[in-house]
């Protein structure tokens, strides 16, 4: 089995290095093309006609000039282009919970859509900050990676993929949450004005806001989250709202 491996923390991030050992605990042929640095809410964003440079750092493994995605589209156009094409795309390990507004904002879940395009299952793996590591946690993990590809008749779906929220302790249960609300972006900081222009930063960070059976009362609680989610999320509109115009 091929797996190509992702993530928008950067090529240094120990996220990535944890979910390449796992994988590596399951298959021998792993391949890693990360960004240079860390793309925090890039999400889907691709780099179209400017250069990108890809950096070899290790055997099987490359750094990439540009976004998270670009890192998919870099593999799938060059890397392992043609008969090359992995199998299996695995995104992350996120430093920290990607839930609620997440799902759209995420660049670990843009490397999992980015990948539905190109018809690849892919999941996308996240987990709360400052995790508890210990010794066997990748290979449990490698299993559960195995598990889900010898079960993926049951969720692979055209235009869809997993994510997966880790919490600090691992192993742990796995449960299905329901889709929260816990927005980020909420304000934004003056940090220096000059007549007509003036500077804001976003802060990051979040409300941590959470209903009972949402991702964030889930995690809280010590399990493991799973979503299948999907790229289009079409709401048809009523026949007689055409009929109106």
């Amino acid at each position: 089995m091929r797996i190509l491996i992702c993530n928008d923390d950067g090529i240094a991030s120990p996220g990535l290095a944890r979910l390449a050992a796992a994988a590596e605990t399951i298959s021998d042929d792993v391949w890693v093309v990360a960004p240079e640095r860390k793309h925090t809410a890039a999400g889907a964003s691709l780099t179209m006609a400017e250069p990108l440079t890809m950096r070899r750092t290790a055997e099987r493994c490359y750094s990439c000039s540009g976004r998270p995605a670009d890192c998919v589209v870099t593999a799938m156009t060059w890397l392992l282009a043609g008969d090359g094409r992995p199998d299996l795309v695995l995104g992350g390990i996120n430093d920290g919970r990607n839930v609620a507004e997440d799902l759209a904002y995420s660049g670990t879940l843009g490397i999992a859509r980015e990948a539905s395009f190109w018809d690849v299952p892919a999941i996308g793996f996240s987990q709360v900050k400052s995790p508890e590591i210990r010794a066997g946690n990748d290979a449990w993990l490698g299993g559960l990676i195995a598990d889900l590809w010898r079960r993926r008749a049951d969720w692979v779906l055209e235009g869809h993929w997993l994510s997966i929220n880790l919490p600090s302790s691992l192993p742990a249960d796995i449960r299905q949450p329901s889709i929260g609300r816990d927005k980020i972006a909420r304000r934004a900081e003056v940090v220096e004005q000059d007549g007509d222009r003036t500077v804001l930063v976003v802060p990051r960070g979040r409300e941590r806001t959470t209903v009972e059976g949402d991702e964030n009362s889930t995690i809280d609680a010590g399990y493991i989250t799973i979503n299948r989610i999907n790229w289009f999320g079409e709401t048809r509109l009523a026949e007689g709202f055409l009929r109106a115009q």
